[in-house]
């Protein structure tokens, strides 16, 4: 008899079913209570018409596998995800793919005689290189007069920080972190300026919206329940989308997008060091490799080419945005910018602080690559190299990391405008306090430029 081992703890939420890890492999369980929606869901051809789009992940029916008590329908085994982001850890245009990913299921799922019962930016994941819903437990019967009791959710999980990246602040997105179930309505309509309001679909599905969930906050809801017509739905749907469409992000604000091109040493060096990386990673041959500080993913890119799934960590939003682009525009398949701010990553948040994951739980990788970064974390963060090789070590099994002297310009760079009180700041302090975590298996010099390429393998 098979049973249930570790419940998935972002999942207790939905009274339709859950995931749980059975010897490592995810399964989902449906509830009886969930039953008569999953058999439309399955019988009116949604599920096949969404998976066969691309729209939804796939699921087998493993049922006969597990010995199912009265309250179990159905144990479904769901298509992997190779690795859990999250939206605060998406650029600007990521998460307004997943945003109009999700409108366009909600189209297709009306038109099939179902709605999404929850709008949640965390049903959708990305997979190779494009969003998807994981959710197959998101969707329920649509009776004639029912509105769609998942917009408020959809504003405050995708077009409110949309709005405030669009007209504020591209790195707004990060208040997802601290407002789990989205930004609330009034915080957004607070936050933006007086001219949103001349964009209707901003000023309906925001500021009006706020002032109506304040209106009808202590009222009682059954005198305001209004039927409402299909058409109306559908109008709805449009209007979020032609919304969203209209929204784009200020090119401004970043001194980092523009890195390889005004800030890095001579392009002999460059080259010799992407072809060094190159062969270090034709060497190890890993499956999954994070490149920490990735910039706008130069050797991201030199990993996907090798068949390397890569997620690309960069801090500064506008360098990762222009970077998704670009992976867009390839349409890759291997790689995945995510922005993450190394001096303090995403961390185990939710209820209990288990229903979003830290990094650290979400690793270790097969290799991570550390290109100009330990000058940032040592010099700008003020973090010593022990602490540095102590966390990395938590994240990998093999380190490529590069060492930038102070002789170098950007370290330079980073003291002209503070006092020099990096004293331990050295090669031989670096190899110190890196040795106690990591073997050092290798280190080249990189060209003319004094830095030295390392690759270690965790002790």
């Amino acid at each position: 008899m098979r049973t249930i081992d570790t419940p998935v703890t972002s999942s207790f939420r939905d009274p339709s079913g859950f995931l749980f890890f059975r010897e490592g492999v995810l399964y989902r369980q449906v509830n009886r209570v969930y039953q008569d929606h999953y058999d439309q869901f399955i019988q009116s051809g949604l599920y096949d018409f969404l998976v066969n789009d691309s729209l939804l992940i796939s699921h087998q029916d493993v049922s006969d596998e597990f010995s199912c008590n009265a309250d179990v329908y159905k144990i479904l085994k769901p298509e992997p995800i190779s690795f859990i982001s999250y939206p605060y850890e998406w650029c600007f245009s990521q998460l307004k793919h997943a945003a109009l990913l999700t409108l366009k299921i909600q189209r297709r799922a009306f038109e099939h005689g179902m709605m999404l019962k929850d709008a949640s930016a965390y049903n959708i994941q990305y997979r190779k290189g494009l969003p998807i819903l994981i959710d197959s437990l998101s969707f329920e019967s649509y009776r004639i007069g029912q509105p769609w009791f998942a917009y408020r959710q959809f504003c405050q999980h995708f077009l409110a920080p949309l709005v405030l990246m669009s007209y504020r602040d591209i790195r707004l997105n990060q208040l997802m972190q601290i407002n789990l179930d989205g930004i609330p309505l009034d915080l957004t309509s607070s936050l933006l300026p007086w001219s949103s309001r001349i964009r209707f679909g901003v000023l309906s599905h925001i500021h009006l919206h706020a002032k109506s969930q304040k209106r009808f906050a202590s009222a009682n809801i059954s005198n305001y329940s209004r039927p409402v017509t299909c058409n109306a739905v559908l109008g709805l749907i449009d209007s979020l989308e032609s919304t969203i469409h209209q929204l784009h992000y200020k090119e401004e604000g970043s001194c980092w997008s523009s890195y390889y091109d005004e800030h890095s040493y001579s392009e002999n060096d460059m080259t010799e060091k992407i072809v060094m990386v190159g062969q270090v990673l034709d060497e190890l041959k890993p499956k999954t490799m994070w490149d920490l500080g990735a910039n706008t993913g130069r050797f991201s890119q030199l990993a996907s080419e090798k068949g390397i799934y890569t997620l690309s960590f960069e801090g500064d939003p506008l360098s990762s945005e222009h970077h998704y682009q670009a992976c867009v525009q390839r349409g890759e398949t291997m790689v995945l910018p995510l922005i993450l701010d190394l001096s303090n990553p995403s961390s185990g948040i939710g209820w209990a602080h288990e229903e979003r994951q830290s990094l650290l739980e979400r690793g270790p990788a097969d290799v991570i690559l550390a290109l100009a970064l330990i000058h940032h974390l040592a010099i700008a963060n003020n973090v010593p190299f022990e602490k540095i090789a102590e966390f990395l070590s938590r994240l990998c099994e093999t380190l490529i990391i590069e060492f930038v002297p102070k002789e170098d310009s950007q370290v330079r760079r980073l003291l002209s405008s503070r006092t020099d009180i990096f004293h331990d700041y050295t090669q031989s302090q670096f190899e110190e306090s890196f040795q106690r975590f990591f073997h050092i298996e290798e280190s080249m010099l990189i060209g003319h430029s004094q830095r030295l390429l390392y690759v270690m393998r965790r002790s």
